[in-house]
């Protein structure tokens, strides 16, 4: 019996150990499938991450791209203007010679070019000569310093009478300053104009021997008498060479770019240190001819303008030609000069005498 009993303990030990040993192996084959799954879990977070990281690489990669999409409208917006400009405008902005021309003048182009204009001029108006009427030294003084402030036109129509009555210095120095305040009242400021001949002839009388003396110095001492009076006497009474800087000259130098200056003296020398001193006479007159004729001051007729193309101002006034034929005055446009008694090779017709104007 008791070897029964022991045979059925073995029996039953074999049974638990049996039951051990599956469990056993049941529990190693679970820890060997928990082993594969970790592993496996493994192999696929790394999969799951790089993932992850492409899916934010993308993400920067847009939001990159955004911002330069944006840059490039906030660009495109500032640079609108420009571009929906019409194509005649943009052209001549994006053509390089365009850029060269903005670029300051040589003083040897200037030179140049100023001279061109001056021949061009000699072209146009061979006739040019001072639009005051005198016959002597004296009466150019006289009517030279009675053309402040009032045209050349008025200045002819009113010294017939006033030359008719006093011929000399002495003349004039006598007489009784109310009448001749009265002869020369339609050139306007009559009472300080009377003031200066007067004191002229006065001067001419007990300082020249009642001649108008013929240097730059002794002139510029005369009542009323400045340098661009001097010059006007000296270059068309005695030959002396000497620029006339009257309010056209000054306009058209600065409108060609000969200079910048406004001071009258500083514009003579500017503009004499351009040309040869012979040439200083005819070029004012052809440029103040140009001035009264064309190259208005407030609308000029850039459209018939025989020196457009030499012209930094083209443009500044009536371009179309047809138009600005319209502007043309004097000889240039069909009407009568200034000067009642005008030179012989003057095209244009004389000045009508202040009665029958």
């Amino acid at each position: 019996m008791k070897e029964t009993a022991a045979g059925k303990g073995t029996v039953a030990a074999k049974k638990t150990a049996d039951v051990k040993g599956t469990a056993a192996g049941k529990g190693t084959v679970a820890a060997k499938k928990a082993t594969v799954v970790k592993k496996t879990a493994a192999v696929k977070a790394p999969v799951v991450a790089k993932g992850t990281v492409a899916a934010k690489g993308a993400a920067a990669a847009k939001k990159a791209a955004a911002k330069k999409a944006a840059a490039k409208k906030a660009a495109a917006k500032k640079a609108a203007p420009a571009k929906s400009a019409p194509a005649s405008t943009a052209a001549p902005a994006k053509s390089a010679p365009a850029t060269k021309a903005a670029k300051p003048e040589s003083r040897t182009a200037l030179v140049r070019r100023a001279r061109r204009i001056n021949r061009e001029l000699a072209d146009v108006y061979p006739y040019a000569h001072p639009e005051l009427d005198f016959e002597n030294p004296f009466q150019l003084l006289l009517a030279t310093v009675l053309s402040a402030q009032t045209t050349d036109l008025r200045v002819n129509q009113t010294t017939p009478a006033l030359f008719a009555k006093y011929p000399t210095p002495e003349d004039l120095a006598a007489a009784n300053p109310e009448e001749v305040e009265e002869l020369i009242r339609p050139t306007g400021f009559f009472r300080a104009k009377t003031k200066s001949i007067m004191g002229i002839a006065t001067a001419l009388r007990d300082q020249f021997g009642g001649e108008v003396p013929g240097r730059l110095e002794d002139l510029v001492k005369l009542p009323g008498v400045g340098r661009k009076t001097a010059f006007v006497v000296l270059g068309n009474a005695f030959g002396v060479p000497g620029l006339t800087v009257d309010t056209h000259f000054g306009r058209l130098v600065r409108r060609w770019k000969w200079t910048d200056e406004t001071d009258p003296d500083k514009v003579e020398a500017a503009v004499g240190a351009l040309f040869p001193k012979s040439e200083w006479t005819m070029l004012s007159h052809r440029v103040i001819f140009h001035g009264r004729r064309i190259c208005h001051s407030r609308r000029p007729a850039c459209g018939a303008c025989p020196i457009a193309p030499l012209c930094p101002a083209y443009g500044e006034g009536e371009t179309d030609p047809e138009k600005a034929k319209k502007l043309l005055k004097y000889e240039k446009g069909g009407m009568p000069g200034q000067r009642l008694k005008p030179p012989p090779d003057y095209p244009g017709r004389p000045a009508p005498p202040l009665r029958a104007e």
